[in-house]
C-alpha cells in the first residue's frame, strides 16, 4: 500500500539517489576524458595504480641505461677511428721500411726514408693521445676500460677493455719496436729489414685489437636496441593499465548526460506528486 505523505516523499529521495549517482559517474567520466587516464592517482584503483608506478619507475631508468650506453658508443667511435688511423699509419710505415730495405738505395735516400717513418711514428703518437672522448682514452698506454650500465638497477654493466696502441706498448713492439730514435736506419738496409718484421708483427696485434673493441661495439649497438624496446614495451604495458579508452568514454559521457537530464525531470515529477494530495481536500 502506498503510503501518501507531506513529511517523506520517497520517489523525491529515489529520484534524488539516483541522479546523484549519475552526476558522480558523470565526473568520472569528464576527468578520464580530460586527463585520458582511467587510472590517475592511487584513489582510482590503488594496486593498479601502484604497479604502473613501478613500471614507470623501471622505464625512466633506462633512460639513464641508454645514456650510458650512447656515451659508450661515442667512446668506443673515437678508440676505433683512431686505432683504425693508427692501423693505416702502420701500412705507411712498413711500406718505408721496405723501401729503405733495398740494398741498391744510396745513404742520402735511405735517410729521407728514416726521416718519413719517424714523421709517420710520431703522428702515430699524436693520434693516440688525442683519441679522448669525454675524459676517456681506450687507446692510449694505460687507457681506460669502459663499464656501461646495463640494466635499471645498476646491477649489470657491459664492459670493453683498454687497448693500448701507444708507442712502447705491447701492440707496437715495446720499449724497443718501433720508438728508436734511427727508426730504420741510414747506414745499411739490416736495420730496415729488421723494422719490418717488428711493424709486421705491430700490424696484427694492432688489428686484433681493433676486432676486439669493434666486437664490443657491435655489443653496445645490440644492447642499446633492446634497452629502447625494452623501454617501450613498458611505455606500452603502463598505457594499458592506466590510459582511458576516450572512444568509449565519449559514448558514456553522452549516455551519462542523457541520463542525468531525465534524472532532473523524474525529481521534479517526483516533488510535484505532493501537490495532488490538495485535492484530497477540496
Amino acid at each position: 500500500m502506498t503510503l501518501y505523505s507531506v513529511n517523506t516523499n520517497r520517489n523525491a529521495m529515489i529520484a534524488l539517489q539516483n541522479l546523484n549517482v549519475t552526476g558522480s559517474e558523470l565526473g568520472v567520466a569528464q576527468q578520464r576524458i580530460s586527463t585520458g587516464r582511467k587510472v590517475d592517482s592511487a584513489k582510482d584503483n590503488g594496486s593498479t595504480w601502484a604497479i604502473a608506478q613501478s613500471m614507470r619507475a623501471t622505464s625512466t631508468s633506462l633512460n639513464a641505461v641508454k645514456d650510458s650506453l650512447q656515451r659508450g658508443q661515442s667512446t668506443l667511435d673515437v678508440a676505433l677511428a683512431a686505432g683504425s688511423s693508427v692501423s693505416d699509419l702502420l701500412l705507411q710505415m712498413k711500406e718505408k721500411a721496405l723501401a729503405a730495405s733495398d740494398t741498391t738505395l744510396d745513404t742520402a735516400g735511405r735517410s729521407a726514408l728514416n726521416e718519413d717513418f719517424k714523421a709517420l711514428r710520431d703522428q702515430l703518437a699524436k693520434t693516440v693521445s688525442n683519441a679522448d672522448f669525454n675524459g676517456t682514452n681506450m687507446i692510449k698506454t694505460g687507457g681506460s676500460s669502459l663499464a656501461a650500465l646495463a640494466n635499471a638497477a645498476g646491477t649489470s654493466k657491459i664492459t670493453v677493455a683498454a687497448q693500448s696502441l701507444g708507442l712502447g706498448s705491447a701492440n707496437l713492439g715495446g720499449s724497443t719496436g718501433i720508438i728508436s730514435t734511427s727508426s730504420i736506419g741510414t747506414g745499411t738496409a739490416s736495420t730496415a729489414q729488421a723494422m719490418i718484421a717488428t711493424v709486421n708483427t705491430a700490424i696484427g696485434k694492432v688489428s686484433t685489437a681493433l676486432a676486439k673493441m669493434g666486437t664490443g661495439s657491435k655489443a653496445f649497438d645490440l644492447h642499446l636496441s633492446f634497452i629502447m624496446k625494452l623501454q617501450d614495451t613498458l611505455d606500452g604495458g603502463v598505457g594499458n593499465l592506466v590510459d582511458a579508452d576516450l572512444a568509449k568514454e565519449s559514448a558514456k559521457l553522452q549516455s551519462l548526460q542523457t541520463k542525468q537530464q531525465l534524472g532532473v525531470q523524474a525529481l521534479s515529477i517526483a516533488n510535484q506528486s505532493t501537490s495532488a494530495l490538495l485535492g484530497l481536500f477540496r
